[in-house]
């Protein structure tokens, strides 16, 4: 489904991020892992080559306009043309995931400029190229809690809660996904987003039981659940849809 494809993923070494790098490089396309963590980075793309895919490892800083820019110059260079870019990547401060009580002005503004800035950077910097080039494809990674008041009693006496900054980032990126897909739909270039429900990653049990009691079958989705729904939105399956927003959830949000 993506075959010949150059499709960049940002934050590629991570939980999503790698599962994603390898659904690419299994539907044909060349994947660029770029991440922070070129060494992990490096393993990722080890593991798609040693596969049969084809795969290229990426420094990139999604809050830096020349990491950016210096990314895309070297693909074209190389390739001739990139055709999508999913913004995954998920920076945060060392105080990320306090509690609403407990964060400071300072932290909250940090985080958001990071994640959510990060996300605009990387849209704006790729839809501009995408235009130059006659078309392309962005697909950001939101979050159900983009749309959905939190639920907190499912983290009752556990150590987690849903961060305040994280609602305001993943909302904030479904908007920016709306946005971006009105100003450039008439230049060929789409923008939708992701809307995965929680994602498995040894949380404690008590939490894992009450947040099941809110889902269908699964409860909290494993990183392959999602892949199915990326292909899509970077194939032409989905060369129509633009301004979307997808969501994976087992029946979370009902």
């Amino acid at each position: 489904m993506l075959s010949e494809k150059v499709i960049v993923v940002t934050g590629g070494a991570g939980l999503l991020g790698r599962r994603f790098c390898i659904a690419v490089a299994q539907q044909g396309g060349l994947t660029v892992v770029a991440d922070l963590n070129t060494e992990a980075a490096s393993r990722v793309v080890e593991e798609i080559k040693a596969a049969g895919g084809r795969a290229e490892a990426a420094s990139l800083d999604i809050t830096d306009s020349i990491s950016v820019n210096r990314l895309i110059s070297s693909l074209h260079d190389r390739y001739g043309h990139i055709d999508a870019v999913v913004n995954n990547a998920y920076p945060r401060n060392k105080n990320w995931g306090r509690k609403l009580d407990d964060v400071t002005y300072t932290d909250f503004c940090e985080n958001v400029s990071m994640h959510l800035g990060g996300y605009f950077l990387v849209s704006q910097r790729f839809a501009l190229y995408f235009r130059a080039r006659g078309g392309g494809n962005i697909v950001n990674m939101a979050s159900i809690y983009g749309t959905l008041a939190p639920r907190f009693e499912i983290y009752a006496d556990t150590q987690m809660t849903m961060a305040v900054e994280y609602a305001a980032i993943k909302s904030a990126v479904i908007q920016l996904t709306r946005y971006f897909a009105q100003y450039f739909k008439a230049s060929g270039v789409r923008c939708n987003a992701i809307s995965p429900g929680g994602i498995l990653e040894q949380q404690p049990e008590v939490f894992l039981t009450r947040y099941k009691g809110l889902c269908g079958t699964k409860g909290m989705l494993d990183a392959i659940d999602v892949v199915g729904t990326l292909v899509f939105l970077l194939s032409d399956a989905s060369q129509y849809m633009t301004g979307q927003n997808l969501t994976v959830d087992d029946g979370f949000c009902l």
